[in-house]
């Protein structure tokens, strides 16, 4: 676990992980912090602990649908486009490609917090925060080092260019 996940994520009330967990004690660690909605990534055999391969949940009034894998967010896969017309989600929050991600496309919002596990390429590492103040819902990216701040404005939403 990065070692600035519990300052980051003091006081949420919950965490949603979108796979590539690394273990169940990683996990485990994670769930010290706040409750944990997660699925599991390739990494993980696409099975850690309790997590599948998709979860819901809903917070505060959004309905989450977190996914490991979603290539392309304008154009979701099967699996995933299956899913939500079975029971729509407002939010889904993905994984796999470690690419931050923010974008809202027709009625759907598409989040993904990048990784806060070992750096890859010139990917940030970072987490994301869902904030509801007023009744209305935002998202940021919090970088968990300083060369992330600025690869987070270069890498965001590249998915979708």
């Amino acid at each position: 676990m990065h070692p600035r996940l519990a300052e980051v994520f003091a006081g949420v009330d919950h965490i949603l992980h979108a796979g590539d967990i690394g273990g169940r004690d990683v996990l485990a660690s994670v769930a010290a912090i706040a409750p944990v909605t997660a699925v599991a990534g390739n990494i993980d055999g696409f099975r850690c602990g309790d997590a599948g391969e998709e979860a819901r949940v809903t917070l505060g009034g959004l309905r989450f649908y977190v996914t490991h894998t979603l290539p392309n967010p304008s154009r979701p896969d099967r699996r995933v486009a299956d899913a939500l017309q079975q029971e729509p989600a407002d939010v889904v929050v993905f994984g796999h490609s470690h690419l931050p991600h923010n974008e809202r496309i027709g009625d759907l919002w598409f989040f993904n917090p990048a990784s806060a596990g070992p750096r890859r390429f010139d990917y940030p590492v970072s987490v994301g925060i869902f904030v509801r103040v007023r009744g209305r819902w935002t998202a940021r990216h919090v970088a968990l080092d300083e060369r992330s701040v600025a690869a987070l404005g270069t890498r965001m939403n590249q998915l979708s260019r």
